[in-house]
């Protein structure tokens, strides 16, 4: 599907080995979560590639050198709990950038979310990154940036490993200024609600816990 607020990133090489090491489903959660790192480092690196700069002057052991650096602060905000798998790639491709939590759980009778944790530091004039690996549906993805005060953010991009094309839409139909940055999308959805092919669920696989 076409969008210049989706990047797809089934071309880079340095993304699709990691990927297929994340849907191989042989993959140990030590080895899952050192993939996870990678993607995230990836996906953080496409996502600000564009990001404000500012152009610098350096004093080397040698001479004066021009620098570029940023501009505009980022913030990024997993999507607990699977969301913390990307958080330290994200930390590699960005060590200064701060970090936000947000937990939300879907009411089984009204299907509202509800958040049981946020905590953010202020987002005005940041790029926000918000960090869900799985855009399914899309649902929690779009509570997450709904639920955040954004009205002051430079830009808002989800990251994303895989997602479907219902999730993509649903994201970007309900907030026009959401950008998404992902590994891949995939085709499907089955019954339970889980992407096909996909690679399961994303935070038991990291974490080591039964599915």
């Amino acid at each position: 599907m076409a969008s210049d607020r989706l990047q797809v990133l089934d071309h880079d090489p340095l993304v699709g080995t990691s990927l297929a090491a994340l849907r191989d489903e042989r993959t140990t959660p030590a080895d899952f979560r050192r993939h996870a790192q990678r993607v995230g480092a990836l996906l953080a690196a496409h996502a600000t590639a564009d990001i404000p700069t500012r152009a610098g002057l350096i004093r080397t052991p040698l001479a004066d050198a021009p620098t570029v650096t940023r501009a505009v602060p980022v913030v990024a905000v997993p999507v607990l709990r699977a969301g913390l798998g990307l958080l330290p790639g994200v930390h590699e491709a960005l060590p200064d950038a701060q970090v936000g939590m947000i937990g939300l759980e879907r009411d089984a009778e009204t299907l509202e979310a509800r958040r049981y944790y946020f905590k953010v530091p202020p987002l005005e004039g940041a790029w926000v990154l918000v960090l869900e690996p799985m855009l399914a549906t899309g649902g929690s993805a779009s509570d997450a940036v709904r639920a955040l005060d954004l009205s002051g953010a430079a830009r808002i991009v989800v990251l994303s490993v895989v997602a479907t094309e219902q999730g993509v839409r649903r994201v970007l139909d309900d907030d026009p200024r959401t950008h998404i940055v992902t590994a891949a999308v995939d085709p499907a959805l089955d019954e339970r609600g889980y992407i096909v092919p996909g690679l399961g669920d994303f935070g038991d696989r990291l974490f080591g816990t039964p599915h």
